[in-house]
């Protein structure tokens, strides 16, 4: 089967960028190793347990091409306020959307039903080709295009391959794409509860000896009780903290959260995720682009993964369609290296941004302390520099592409 462009990957990420190239005239298959089916959905159910915050730019990316509308029908809490502070000392910073004249700082979505609503965008009337339960085998470079060999013999083929199949991609393996990769020693636990208070529609983060502990607000109904939290913590401790049963993992969270809520009344299954930073060194090869969590991971503390490869799509389909209109070949590699050269310092510059806050707050000689609890107390009593983290939080600014901007 040939196309003129195939993603590998229906996730997040490689389903926004089939949607934001529908229009583009180019024969778009998407294909996938899951079923690629949207289940029926419960807005009164239990929350999924992998959440992403999204960003005022990743909302706007997902209102352009069609997705939003069925996020918002499914469950999506907006917050409006985020706390920070150092478990270990006296330093904190709270930041809120009306400072910068926003509505909010961003969304808290199930990861499911961001997933589904892009694919009932995608089923809706586009001319992307779907293909669900192809596994891939193999990938090999002939001449100007890629083959793709699927589980079963099905050969695939087409002048320009997007890999957008996660963080363990078989595709950036397969093509012999190197990464810069080192891991964090942290493992992160992730699920959901229910608090004694409710979240009044704020995130909030505590640094702790062990690591970031994140309570992120959910929302089902009228109740603001729930929350998804992502905690992170050595090794040996997730060990630990996965076999507690659920009444002592709540005491403990509860513990590390200062109680800020109140007590941790129900908690949801959980999940244990090690933490591992990677970088793909390049992006692109002829015919070949690496976006999302293929190209890079990070951690996260500041929830930023989804949005930057939620860019990531956004700009390589601006790329694309400035090459179509320009009567040139989208897979030509001085074509997809623009989509480097856009992408990777921005999320270079935040993920060493992430691994500059991770040591800082891991550091326990008592004048990086002072250091750090001075600086947040210096963020919190200047205006201006609160206001210029706000707006990086919602991801309004910089190089921006047409689907993000205002």
């Amino acid at each position: 089967m040939d196309a003129d462009l195939i993603i590998v990957g229906a996730g997040m990420v490689g389903s926004t960028l089939a949607l934001a190239l529908q229009d583009s005239g180019l024969d778009i298959l998407l294909i996938d190793a899951g079923p690629l089916e949207v289940q029926p959905f419960d807005r009164e159910g239990a929350f999924e347990p992998r959440v992403s915050a999204l960003s005022a730019a990743s909302q706007r990316i997902l209102e352009r091409v069609g997705a939003w509308p069925g996020i918002a029908g499914r469950r999506a809490c907006a917050y409006t306020e985020m706390d920070v502070w150092d478990g270990s000392g006296t330093g904190g910073v709270h930041f809120t959307a009306a400072s910068v004249h926003a509505e909010a700082l961003g969304h808290i979505v199930e990861n499911r039903v961001v997933q589904d609503a892009l694919l009932e965008a995608l089923r809706r009337g586009t001319r992307v080709r779907l293909q669900g339960r192809a596994r891939l085998e193999q990938v090999r470079r002939d001449g100007e295009a890629w083959h793709l060999a699927l589980a079963g013999g099905e050969e695939l083929r087409a002048p320009l391959l997007v890999a957008a199949d996660g963080a363990q991609s078989l595709v950036r393996r397969l093509t012999g794409s190197e990464t810069r990769e080192w891991d964090y020693l942290h493992h992160a636990i992730v699920t959901s509860v229910r608090c004694d208070a409710p979240h009044r529609r704020t995130a909030w983060q505590r640094f702790t000896d062990d690591g970031p502990l994140a309570f992120l607000p959910l929302e089902r109904g009228d109740d603001l009780h729930w929350c998804s939290i992502v905690w992170s913590v050595t090794e040996r401790e997730a060990e630990r903290l996965m076999v507690c049963d659920d009444e002592a993992f709540a005491r403990a969270l509860g513990t590390a959260f200062e109680q800020r809520l109140g007590a941790v009344l129900e908690v949801d299954s959980r999940l244990c995720i090690p933490l591992r930073q990677r970088h793909a060194k390049r992006y692109v090869q002829p015919g070949l682009a690496l976006i999302g969590d293929a190209a890079h991971t990070i951690h996260p503390l500041a929830g930023q993964g989804v949005n930057l490869g939620l860019l990531d799509a956004a700009v390589l389909a601006e790329v694309i369609l400035v090459a179509r209109a320009r009567g040139q070949a989208p897979g030509d590699i001085r074509v997809l290296s623009r989509f480097e050269r856009r992408r990777m310092p921005h999320n270079l510059a935040m993920m060493g941004a992430m691994e500059g806050f991770e040591r800082l707050f891991q550091a326990d000689a008592p004048a990086v302390r002072w250091l750090r609890n001075t600086g947040l107390k210096a963020v919190e009593s200047v205006p201006a520099m609160k206001a210029m983290f706000v707006r990086q939080a919602l991801g309004l600014t910089g190089d921006l592409p047409p689907l993000a901007r205002a």
